[in-house]
């Protein structure tokens, strides 16, 4: 592997001894860094491990040939998820700045930076919806008010626990030779119980918490209770986060463990009731003729790339606070375990709760399997309120709930925040805290429209479009823009000036080849495979198809708009501006002037091979009398030499 053979970069901007990598000062480039590496772990796990692990995964794993969709889902970790979670994350440490200012590296980019900040903001809004919601279920926990039929809020056709376990125990009966024959009675309960029929768990979640409406035309009015939950929640997310890293740090230590510890709870009471293990088999039992089928193999790749939350920007974000040094390899590798392991986990755990719901109420698996908010909010409900002690489990539960959704909300709104703040820091860093107050503020505001009547359409409405599309354009950009416009090579000797370590040339062919390819692949998927939105049975009208594209694009646009903005700010003819405006910025580099100084000496040695126009290897004794002439010490060249002969092999 030679750092200077790299076809696939633009020419670097010319480096001499008087010259700084950065035009700032230490003090001026300052930021907050992680007091433990445990907070920043931590807040990975929490951030990568949301709702989706627990709601989406088992019912994706189980309708997609069980236990045999695992062969699909590991590999496309491997070959896309791990390799764009370690690119995202070695860029954020290397560079020290949120997804805007991090273009530096390339800046005709920048409008990638933007869009991810304005996914990030746009999926913060409604996902507090989600956490209003749990924290409403939380507070309803103490009374179980889900798993009776005798509420203001219940109609006629209402069944309740007792009367749906009644259905199956009049079942078997009628089996027996007394009732073979009676005939009449059992019609009545099969017109009562399969043709109107709604549980308990449904009716509360219809006609209690949202009210409802017939649709997203008919917005309705306001539920104060989840407008009361979302103002808290928003109140939640500000105390946490209005130190930065410094306080959310330190929360994670609760609310990234607190879910384990529920899972397992969850899992060990699971396992010990009546059908369990048939729902455990329903989610395992592997159908080989499943991998045969394309959508499988899409849904494997999608289900990865959601789940270790690249192209958000939020691990950029968080791996800019780590120190330079930090083992960014390591946590690249371990975070993305923790979480598939987290999602295969919980499936164990939904479908033992499922195999006993299904022997309770004498259905099959399959008739009782949901996902989505429809497993969180009405499915889980319904089987928790069948255990005993059941206030103490659904508070566990709900908490759990809260906890997953308020980890991964930290990321998204710390890269809304760190994005700005990091563009603009000489009007926002000081007022950094007022910003977040402000930002808390609008997305409540603009969060409103979701706790209405028609809430869940608006919230199903954004969810559709807000990110599916755009995720895929930004991370494929970003591929891009690091792999073969900065370069592979020059990012691979940045990652060894960090860990000291060279990777291997397995990251190379991830990054330009098989990453990308697997990400166009996967567009072509969603594109090919696109449905209209719909909602259940509702399906959406026109115009509402209309802002959902409109919500879409919000975060393409800033992408070619900014990059023409930064072309035309260049000067000089077409190609020169083109030139510029793709090869970073002279202050690209490390933040603290140590290892700018590293980065400059090394740089210079890219530099010089560059201008020979890759006809010929520099010496090693050259790149040591290069590496001396940038006016660095003794011990610093023995750092970057033993680069310079792996390079070489």
């Amino acid at each position: 592997m030679h750092i200077s053979n790299n076809s696939n970069s633009i020419p670097l901007p010319h480096l001499d001894s008087s010259s700084t990598v950065s035009s700032s000062t230490d003090s001026e480039n300052k930021r907050s860094t992680w007091s433990r590496q445990l907070d920043f772990f931590l807040s990975c796990v929490g951030y990568a491990v949301g709702l989706g692990n627990i709601w989406r995964f088992p019912y994706l794993c189980y309708k997609s040939g069980g236990g045999a969709f695992l062969v699909p889902y590991f590999i496309f970790l491997i070959i896309c998820g791990i390799p764009l979670f370690f690119l995202e994350m070695s860029l954020g440490q290397f560079g020290s700045l949120g997804p805007i200012a991090i273009w530096k590296i390339s800046p005709i980019f920048k409008g990638v930076g933007f869009g991810m900040a304005i996914v990030s903001a746009v999926v913060c809004v409604y996902y507090n919806v989600i956490i209003a919601w749990a924290l409403y279920y939380i507070y309803q926990s103490y009374s179980v008010s889900w798993s009776s039929c005798e509420n203001s809020w219940n109609t006629p056709n209402c069944v309740s626990q007792d009367i749906v376990s009644l259905q199956s125990n009049f079942s078997s009966v009628m089996n027996q030779t007394l009732f073979l024959n009676s005939t009449h009675g059992n019609s009545s309960l099969k017109v009562l119980l399969e043709t109107s029929k709604m549980t308990s768990s449904e009716e509360f979640w219809l006609f209690k918490v949202l009210q409802q409406s017939a649709g997203i035309e008919s917005v309705g009015t306001f539920q104060w209770p989840l407008v009361l939950t979302l103002f808290i929640a928003w109140i939640l997310i500000f105390i946490c986060v209005m130190r930065g890293i410094k306080s959310s740090g330190k929360v994670v230590y609760v609310t990234a463990t607190f879910p384990y510890f529920v899972l397992l709870c969850l899992l060990i009471r699971g396992l010990t009731l009546p059908g369990a293990w048939t729902g455990i088999s329903f989610y395992l039992s592997p159908n080989w003729e499943k991998l045969l089928t394309f959508k499988v193999w899409g849904d494997a790749a999608t289900q990865i790339f959601y789940s270790v939350g690249a192209a958000w920007g939020a691990l950029l974000t968080m791996a800019s606070y780590n120190k330079f040094n930090n083992n960014v390899y390591r946590d690249s590798l371990v975070v993305p375990l923790i979480n598939c392991g987290t999602s295969v986990l919980a499936g164990f755990v939904v479908f033992s709760l499922l195999g006993f719901m299904a022997h309770e109420t004498g259905k099959s698996v399959e008739d009782v399997v949901s996902e989505g908010p429809g497993l969180a909010f009405v499915v889980y409900p319904e089987a928790i309120s069948r255990l005993p002690v059941s206030p103490v489990w659904a508070f566990l539960f709900f908490f759990m709930v809260f906890a997953v959704g308020l980890d991964t909300q930290f990321g998204m709104f710390e890269t809304a925040v760190s994005a700005f703040v990091d563009e603009y820091p000489n009007f926002l860093r000081k007022r950094k805290t007022l910003f977040t107050v402000f930002l808390c503020v609008l997305m409540f505001i603009l969060g409103l429209p979701c706790v209405t009547q028609g809430g869940i359409y608006v919230v199903q409405l954004m969810d559709w479009y807000s990110a599916a599309f755009s995720l895929m354009v930004i991370s494929l950009l970003e591929t891009v823009a690091v792999s073969w416009v900065y370069g592979v090579d020059r990012f691979l000797h940045d990652i060894f000036l960090m860990t000291k370590r060279m990777p291997s040339v397995w990251w190379k062919l991830c990054w330009c080849y098989i990453t990308p390819a697997t990400i166009i692949a996967l567009l072509l998927f969603i594109l090919i495979n696109h449905t209209a939105i719909t909602y259940n049975s509702y399906v959406y009208p026109s115009w509402s198809i209309g802002i959902g594209w409109i919500i879409a694009m919000c975060s393409i646009t800033p992408i070619p708009v900014v990059g023409a903005v930064i072309l035309f700010k260049e000067k000089g003819n077409f190609k020169q501006r083109l030139i510029n405006s793709l090869r970073p910025r002279p202050d690209w580099g490390p933040a603290l002037e140590e290892h700018r100084i590293l980065y400059k000496k090394s740089i210079s040695i890219v530099s010089s091979r560059f201008e020979q126009k890759y006809s010929e290897k520099i010496s090693l004794s050259t790149n040591a009398s290069a590496l001396k002439d940038c006016d660095v010490g003794q011990d610093d060249l023995n750092e970057v030499l033993p680069l310079q002969i792996e390079s070489t092999l």
